[in-house]
């Protein structure tokens, strides 16, 4: 598993005009690098050890990726959000179907995720298409939400503008009267799950000199091609 400077090997910070020189803030990575040799047949079987390794690191929330999408205009957006589920046939992740990032996907469907796991010294990076799960899905994950995230996601009209964070709190406790302790909490209209069909996905392993190895799956039909980028 990758390792990373640990902060007492660090020197003193730098100050450049009274501010942190971000210049001057690098780490040294240490690790036994990633081979071809070291890759499991598909990536997301690779995914699943690495993100088990990740888990097993003690790492504080190794599902949280940045989610990157592109407007109408063509202006990026990116935001971080939790992995709920993943398997072969992809990465899912909920949202408001009203949110920004829900109406990015409406006109165009690809997406990039990118998990940093940088205590380690490693990241991955998918790059695919998104699509609606299925709304049974969706039920399932919703009821097994803690019940203050699912009155959340009714108070919340993700991305709108609101006038105060009072407006939000009132939103809420009015949830909280209409569905007492014990009431069951419905899938809120408008509210769901997407999950990205990965086109490519990169495994990133930090090494010494910024010679990091980077080795990418490419989906070539139903198999998938492995290739090396350089650092």
């Amino acid at each position: 598993m990758g390792r990373v400077t640990h902060a007492d090997e660090f020197p003193a910070p730098e100050f450049h005009g009274g501010a942190l020189d971000a210049a001057a803030m690098r780490e040294q990575y240490r690790s036994e690098g990633l081979l071809e040799s070291d890759l499991a047949p598909d990536p997301y079987e690779q995914f699943a050890i690495w993100f088990a390794q990740v888990f097993a690191a003690g790492l504080r929330e190794p599902n949280a990726m940045v989610v990157s999408t592109v407007d109408a205009e063509g202006r990026p957006g990116s935001r971080t959000v939790l992995l709920k589920g993943y398997d072969e046939r992809g990465f899912v992740f909920y949202t408001n179907y009203g949110s920004r990032k829900a109406a990015d996907l409406a006109g165009n469907p690809y997406v990039s995720l990118l998990f940093p796991w940088h205590p380690i010294g490693r990241q991955v990076i998918v790059g695919g298409r998104a699509e609606r799960v299925d709304p049974s899905e969706t039920a399932v994950y919703f009821h097994s939400r803690p019940r203050g995230s699912q009155l959340g996601a009714w108070a919340s009209a993700q991305s709108a503008v609101v006038a105060s964070r009072e407006e939000i709190d009132s939103a809420y406790e009015r949830l909280l009267a209409r569905y007492p302790e014990g009431e069951p909490v419905p899938v809120p209209t408008g509210w769901g799950g997407f999950r990205v069909i990965a086109e490519s996905v990169e495994f990133w392993q930090g090494r010494e000199n910024r010679l990091h190895d980077r080795l990418r799956y490419v989906r070539e039909g139903q198999a998938w091609r492995v290739e090396r980028l350089s650092p």
